[in-house]
């Protein structure tokens, strides 16, 4: 900054650097000498509004965001679920989803999605072909993954997080990705055919060594992420992505353990509506796409479970708010780990996180979001509709905001 002060760029990095560190006083100061510098400019309100919200100073937050004609005014705003403002919250949901569209968003890709998850489902039939299958050794000589997935804003963090304050499991965050792998499948398998269907090429004798390849270049790109750390046998990887991939996990990585975090699916709904993601086909673009989405998912995440020989472990978001340490317990045990009190502390944990959940995992648990869908239930009729028979698969009711006095709906 000294060397360049005319970067507005810069110092921004250095708030968002501050905030990392939960140093929200100096994260203030930093921004008052930015915009003594450049005043007006709106980045710097935003980052402002962002770090006052982080302080719980919400209504000043609101209030710098809904100043005049500012160009973040419909952009998505976080209201506190109290009553009488679902409706406005919901109004500045919908206003954030129309104006990406309308600044040149993409809309969902279903199509794309529908025919991946097709072929997906068509490569790994029932048991026949999947006996003759060879499948990866386990590398014990190197610390080893344990994937978490679910689907965008299903709280996996809440899983990750305990986690990686254990001693013998690093935080692999999100770096990884098995979906990188997919796309070098068929240079290194020599196959004219794209993912998944190049994966045929296992069965011949001189690609039967591919499945150790691939997962040899998955464990470097771990290490020279600098997860294999001092001490661990584990690292974690939550690519939002990872359960498109499932059949390929199970053939690389059968042994290691697999948790699976689920919520309410209007929740999760809900959740992806009031954020802006681009990733998973953007499905995030309208209300029904993200149930429609969720549906594709759920379908083809059954499809494995009947197929595959998985050592897998579901997890529900409202048990581990309600119960943090028994279902904590649960998961370690899962994964073979004795227990560490220091994993229910995990909001102590000040490793950066790169996802939209980065705010909510440096609090304390809370159950403020379980069940959040109640207060905006009569805006999601448009989820709802797709959603029901997924919501009753999952063992999930839909309740009314006030439960006592509606009782459950019925899909």
């Amino acid at each position: 900054m000294a060397l360049k002060p005319d970067v507005v760029q810069t110092r921004l990095g250095c708030v968002r650097m501050e905030v990392v560190d939960r140093k929200f006083p100096r994260a203030l100061a930093l921004l008052d000498k930015t915009e003594r510098l450049f005043p007006g400019n709106p980045s710097i309100h935003l980052n402002r509004a962002t770090v006052l919200s982080r302080m719980k100073r919400d209504e000043e937050a609101l209030a710098l965001l809904n100043a005049g004609n500012a160009p973040w005014a419909v952009r998505t705003v976080r209201e506190r679920p109290v009553a009488g403002r679902d409706g406005p919250a919901f109004a500045c949901f919908e206003a954030g989803k129309h104006a990406v569209l309308a600044l040149g968003g993409r809309p969902y890709m279903e199509d794309v999605a529908s025919d991946m998850a097709a072929r997906l489902k068509g490569f790994l039939p029932p048991p026949r072909r999947l006996a003759t299958l060879p499948t990866a050794p386990l590398r014990a000589d190197m610390p080893q993954p344990v994937f978490i997935f679910g689907f965008p804003r299903s709280g996996s963090k809440l899983i990750e997080q305990p986690l990686t304050v254990h001693p013998r499991i690093a935080a692999g965050d999100e770096p990884l990705s098995i979906g990188d792998i997919t796309q070098i499948i068929p240079g290194l398998l020599a196959s004219l055919l794209s993912y998944p269907e190049a994966l045929a090429e296992i069965w011949m004798g001189d690609q039967r060594d591919g499945l150790e390849e691939l997962r040899d270049y998955y464990l470097n790109r771990a290490r020279k992420a600098g997860l294999f750390q001092k001490g661990a046998a584990f690292f974690t990887d939550k690519m939002p992505l990872n359960e498109t991939h499932l059949g390929l996990i199970a053939l690389l990585f059968r042994q290691l353990p697999v948790i699976h975090m689920l919520r309410h699916p209007l929740d999760v709904a809900l959740s992806i509506y009031a954020n802006h993601l681009r990733h998973d086909y953007f499905c995030a673009s309208a209300l029904e796409s993200i149930a429609r989405h969720y549906v594709l998912k759920a379908d083809l995440m059954a499809h494995y479970r009947q197929v595959l020989s998985l050592c897998y472990l579901p997890v529900r978001y409202e048990e581990m708010v309600a119960s943090q340490e028994s279902e904590v317990r649960k998961i370690l045990d899962f994964i073979g780990i004795e227990f560490d009190s220091r994993c229910l502390s995990f909001e102590r944990n000040t490793r950066y996180v790169r996802t939209a959940s980065y705010a909510q995992v440096t609090e304390k648990l809370y159950d403020r979001s379980s069940y959040r869908y109640r207060t905006y239930l009569k805006h999601l009729t448009a989820a709802l509709n797709v959603l029901c028979p997924v919501i009753e698969r999952l063992g999930y009711k839909i309740n009314a905001p006030e439960p006592a006095n509606s009782g459950d709906a019925v899909c």
